[in-house]
Formats: structure tokens, sequence, C-alpha cells
């Protein structure tokens, strides 16, 4: 029951950031076709992946790219401030920060996995905090956003996906496959539910890549083509564009923080139908 109460708190928070940014798809859409009909601005140019350093081994191309490069700015930023932080008696703002973000997690790990989520407590707590970094550091004007793509967002799902499906038949065997056949329903439903059920598991990394990836590269974009009509309208009429980019950068901050929350949550609950596939 808590599980459901909190899978429902997530998908409403996924489904207000989606709503966020309703109809920033076909704005980027629209922008791009101007742009390869010679209009000269492409919104999804902020999205091209560009190598920095190229390695390649055989027809292996393994070159260190600009998203490489953010990724690896996320882990140390993370890193610096969790691990060389000084700790005090009475906390600084950095320390509160760390602090704060801790419990933030561990709350709700201990409300959804009880005693049990204390062994993936520094797994969830990883996540979400790489997540946010990454979605953080995409606000800087002229960075990477690499939660922007599909590849990372499906990379990170499929670890979520891959851990709980292992957790689960490690700790039950194949009684685990009872998570695809519900409680209750009558014998001649199965034939039906069941493939339903299998469906829905397989698509759980997908669900929970596109949710972050579309939020985030919707947001950007819509900000690129503001970014546009303010330069083209120029001073006189630039400043309503204007303020629209200052509330859509706010409004982005709060998608960042959310779309790394919903990312972390979901992520918990499929840990906790691993250990519990009854429920």
């Amino acid at each position: 029951m808590q599980a459901t109460h909190e899978e429902g708190v997530a998908a409403q928070a996924a489904q207000m950031g989606e709503q966020a940014h309703g109809g920033a798809a076909a704005v980027a859409h629209e922008a791009a076709q101007a742009a390869s009909h010679g209009g000269g601005f492409d919104p999804l140019h902020q999205f091209q992946i560009h190598p920095l350093v190229s390695i390649r081994i055989g027809e292996v191309d393994f070159s260190f790219t600009n998203s490489s490069l953010w990724m690896v700015i996320a882990v140390a930023l993370v890193t610096i401030i969790f691990l060389f932080g000084e700790n005090r008696m009475i906390p600084g703002r950095l320390q509160s920060v760390r602090e704060m973000a801790y419990e933030f997690v561990a709350n709700i790990t201990r409300d959804i996995l009880h005693d049990e989520g204390r062994p993936f407590f520094p797994f969830v707590f990883a996540l979400f905090l790489f997540i946010l970094a990454a979605n953080m550091l995409g606000m800087i004007p002229y960075s990477f956003t690499v939660t922007s793509h599909i590849i990372v967002t499906f990379a990170l799902a499929v670890v979520v996906f891959l851990l709980a499906t292992i957790v689960g038949f490690v700790k039950h065997g194949f009684r685990y496959l009872k998570l695809f056949v519900p409680s209750g329903v009558p014998l001649f439903m199965m034939p039906i539910l069941v493939p339903v059920e299998v469906l829905s598991y397989f698509t759980r990394p997908i669900s929970l890549s596109v949710r972050l990836f579309a939020n985030m590269m919707a947001g950007h974009t819509m900000l690129k083509v503001f970014a546009s009509f303010v330069v083209a309208l120029g001073i006189i009429g630039g400043w309503a564009p204007l303020a629209m980019m200052v509330a859509l950068t706010g409004l982005e901050f709060l998608v960042a923080f959310l779309q790394a929350y919903v990312f972390m949550v979901l992520s918990i609950i499929y840990i906790s139908d691993a250990l519990h596939p009854e429920h």
C-alpha cells in the first residue's frame, strides 16, 4: 500500500513536469524544420555530441566527448561536496545541504523499503545525486545536459531494471514470477493479464528513461526558442520573451529537481517490487 501511494505521488509529479513542457516538442520540431530550410536557427544544436579527444580502437569509437566531460564534472562535483567538505558540530551552509540531501533520500528509502532498504541506500543516493547534478549543471549557459540524451537515461534505467530483477530472483528464486500473476484474478483472465504484466515489466526501463530525457530536452529546447525571440525582436519587442525566459528558467530548475526525484522514487519502487513481489 505504501509503495502504491509513493508510485501515485511519483506519477503525479512526473505528470506535472510533462504538462509544464506541453507543446515544447512541437515548437522544437517547427524550429528545426525552419533551420533545415535555411533559417539558420536550430534549437537542437545544443544537444549535439562533439568529440574532444578522439580515441578509436579498431572499428569502435571510444572518443572522449563533451557529454563525457560533463558527466565527469557532475561526478567530481558531487564527490567534492560530499567527501571533502568539513563536518562541524554547528553545520555551515554546505554541510547543511549535505545533511538535507542525505536525510531526504534516506527518509524516502526508509518509508518504501523499510529496514530492507539499507543495502540499497548508497546506490539510490548516488543515482539521485548524479542525475540532480547533471540536470543542474545543464542549466549553466553553454554547458551540456547529459540527461537530455536517451542513451544516457536509458543506461541508468537499465542498471536499475537489472538490479531489481537480480534482487528479485536472488531472494525469491522462481517464485519471483508471481509478480506477473496478479492475486485474486480469475483463472480464465490469466492468459490476458499475464502478457500485459510481462510487457509492463519489460517496458519499465523505457518509460523511466524517456520521462527524464523528454522533460529535460523539451525544457532546454523551449528556453532556446524564447532566447531566439529575444534576439530577433530586439530591445523594443524582446521584453516579453525575455520575461518568459526568466519564468521558464525558474521552472526548469524545479523540473531538474523534480525529474531526479521521480527517477529515484520509481527506482526504489521497482526494488520494492523485487523484495515483495506479492504486493
